[in-house]
């Protein structure tokens, strides 16, 4: 596929799809763990102690093998949101080998004496370029969203696109939202082009009936066990003592306000064994990938050339995410290896909904995106050579500085709950 042939696509089909089925790493029918969420309020109604659980699905399968189609239960593995951060991930790499040039936008902590923070892009933080990181950085000694640039970016929408093609052009194929300026979160919003997703099929699972409501519930048939023994042997009615500036065997020794905790609480004795319903088993894993050129096609740039070439730009872009993506391989998490069952090829969707098989190794697409990349220049738009980089400001450093601050002391206060990107 050249970039000729790609601009056709975008304007006149639907999408570029891919359906390609996985297996864990172990083999067929080895335990996964997919991720796992907090209880629901029900949940936590019905039981205090409710354990944390996966997210599952009842899906309708298309039939195959002279059967009929049939709804069997599914469980996410790696939802939408944490996809567009992997994708997002594997143009980082590129990114930093230098060998092709992604417009993005960076904070460089690297001379505040932070621990472990160098840089942040714009391809790391939640909201992406509208992040509060950005807005509480500077850029040439004034505010980013207060700066021309930065101005630009907040009048960005459908109807012209072009400021963040030029400085940010993943926000525009995985989605952003100015929820963090002025105006009550009505500012810039675009919803994404490229939607990626894996899910595991066939899960089994336990089902039970809930008495009064007659609801079904369900629980994972599969089992996680957890246990840990001291090598030194500490027991648990040992007496220990713990305050904000350490712990010991006496209250006196501990320091000022030292309350009396388990040994478990400094991280010493044994951890009982703990059984949890989670981990699962599946007939197979799916990966869907979808990049509309519908939605790509809803975005503006001034002028008839500037939206031909701008739109091949990003489902370059796209396609480049995607090819990056399968190098890297599919390691999810611990216990979470997946491996390509059947190498599918990718799909032109045409609006009719027939489709017709597409050609895209790594190195094709890498020279196609070039190529889309050079277009978007010789077509008017101006793409810096290096990242736009941001200082940031003094309150910024701080907060984070004492977060690190209260974190080595063991008093963050967190509930260990984040956000994936929107």
């Amino acid at each position: 596929m050249n970039f000729a042939a790609l601009t056709k696509m975008v304007a006149e089909d639907a999408a570029l799809r891919r359906r390609q089925r996985l297996q864990p790493v172990g083999g067929k029918g080895d335990k996964i763990f997919p991720p796992t969420y907090p209880p629901s309020d029900e949940e936590k109604r019905r039981d205090r102690k409710a354990p944390p659980r996966h997210v599952f699905e009842r899906r309708r399968l298309e039939g195959r093998d002279g059967r009929e189609s049939w709804e069997v239960w599914c469980v996410l593995v790696d939802s939408v949101q944490s996809q567009a951060n992997r994708l997002e991930e594997s143009l980082l790499g590129i990114i930093r080998e230098k060998s092709l040039c992604i417009p993005h936008v960076v904070v460089d902590f690297s001379e505040k004496g932070l621990e472990g923070i160098s840089t942040i892009t714009s391809l790391e933080a939640p909201h992406r370029v509208y992040d509060a990181i950005f807005r509480d950085s500077d850029l040439d000694g004034t505010r980013f969203m207060k700066s021309d640039l930065g101005k630009r970016l907040v009048k960005a929408s459908n109807a012209d696109a072009s400021a963040l093609l030029e400085v940010s052009p993943t926000a525009l194929l995985f989605g952003s939202w100015h929820s963090t300026g002025d105006g009550g979160g009505i500012g810039a919003k675009f919803a994404r082009s490229l939607v990626s997703e894996i899910v595991a099929v066939e899960v089994p699972v336990d089902e039970q009936i809930d008495q009064r409501t007659g609801e079904i519930q369900v629980r994972n048939a599969g089992r996680r066990t957890g246990s840990r023994i001291d090598p030194l042997g500490v027991l648990r009615k040992v007496e220990v003592y713990k305050s904000t500036t350490g712990w010991d065997v006496t209250a006196e020794g501990a320091g000022k306000n030292a309350k009396q905790v388990r040994p478990s609480e400094i991280n010493h004795g044994n951890i009982a064994p703990s059984l949890q319903p989670l981990g699962i088993t599946c007939d197979h894993l799916e990966h869907t990938f979808v990049l509309s050129f519908a939605a790509i096609r809803r975005l503006s740039f001034g002028s008839s050339e500037k939206n031909t070439t701008a739109r091949a730009f990003l489902a370059a872009l796209g396609l480049l995410a995607m090819t990056e993506q399968d190098a890297q391989g599919y390691a999810l998490r611990s216990r979470c290896d997946l491996v390509c069952e059947e190498k599918k090829p990718l799909e032109a969707v045409h609006a009719d909904g027939t489709t017709v098989e597409i050609s895209a190794d790594r190195k094709a697409v890498r020279s196609l995106y070039a190529e889309a990349f050079k277009a978007a220049k010789d077509a008017g738009f101006q793409f810096s050579d290096e990242p736009i980089r941001l200082t940031p400001q003094k309150k910024l450093v701080e907060i984070v500085r004492k977060s690190q601050e209260l974190a080595l002391a063991g008093e963050g206060g967190e509930d260990g709950e984040t956000d994936e990107k929107q």
